[in-house]
């Protein structure tokens, strides 16, 4: 049973978080949902964290799922917002992981809450915005983040008439789609219609300074990363592995950007064995 519960912030705003009540003897996890999501807790997950003891924690960023909007906000803001909702739920060690626009948040939080953050798994993510690589190569359907870089205003007008490519998804990716992960589809939908500002704001935010400092990640760090990703390319997690301190970096050469999440239950045996 998976309890949800509006958490007020100290700024007067509200997040939507979920609890999965359940395991806690072997540590807990904060999930950080991909873009777009509600934030809602998905099947496939909870019972990964059920089989081995975890309790599960996820929140839907600022404008997404029920959570109020924060203009401006930053990668780095989610550290301030985590770190309430543990102190809401009397949690104070946490792991953190995330997929695709959830990697850099959960690397936030790694960096910016070093004594709460026992390990980080980024499945899928981006890396910072960087001229150090060709950061859109390989992305089928980059117009929502090209769009980002000429600010909000730019971003909210590409989403008036955005389509999805289907291009973006390998076939692997549309099997778990319609397998093992179809409760993410079905949330992804719900998100996008309950409004673009949460998908808008994430953009914005991937391709402006993020406001963390990877160097500062003393946690390890697992990077997991589908080789056929035709959303975020693998030259994503290889920057990323050369700049965290302590990242492993998996790399699976059949999977794509959605099928990449058939490794969450490994990974959380690798949470495990820290």
């Amino acid at each position: 049973m998976v309890a949800s519960r509006d958490v007020q912030l100290q700024d007067g705003r509200v997040v939507r978080a979920y609890d999965s009540e359940q395991g806690g003897r072997a540590g807990v996890l904060v999930w950080h949902h991909g873009s777009p999501q509600t934030g809602a807790l998905l099947e496939p997950l909870l019972a990964a964290a059920s089989e081995r003891g975890i309790r599960l924690v996820s929140y839907g960023r600022p404008g997404y799922g029920g959570s109020t909007r924060l203009a401006g906000r930053t990668v780095a803001s989610a550290a301030r917002d985590v770190e309430q909702i543990a102190d809401a739920f009397g949690i104070e060690r946490f792991a953190v992981m995330g997929a695709s626009g959830g990697g850099p948040h959960a690397l936030a939080c790694a960096a910016e809450l070093p004594d709460r953050v026992t390990g980080v798994v980024s499945l899928a993510g981006l890396a910072p915005f960087t001229d150090e690589f060709d950061w859109f190569a390989g992305m089928v359907s980059p117009g929502g983040l090209r769009s980002a870089m000429a600010g909000r205003a730019a971003r909210v007008l590409f989403a008036e008439t955005a389509e999805f490519d289907t291009a973006s998804f390998t076939s692997a990716d549309w099997d778990a789609l319609s397998g093992q992960w179809s409760s993410l589809g079905a949330d992804a939908q719900r998100a996008g219609e309950a409004g673009s500002d949460g998908l808008v704001d994430d953009d914005v935010a991937f391709v402006t300074p993020w406001g963390v400092d990877l160097s500062a990640i003393t946690a390890p760090v697992l990077l997991v990363q589908g080789e056929q990703d035709r959303v975020v390319p693998p030259a994503h997690a290889a920057w990323l592995q050369r700049r965290l301190p302590k990242a492993q970096l998996w790399s699976r050469p059949d999977d794509g950007h959605v099928s990449v999440l058939h490794a969450c239950a490994a990974t959380m045996d690798w949470l495990l064995g820290l």
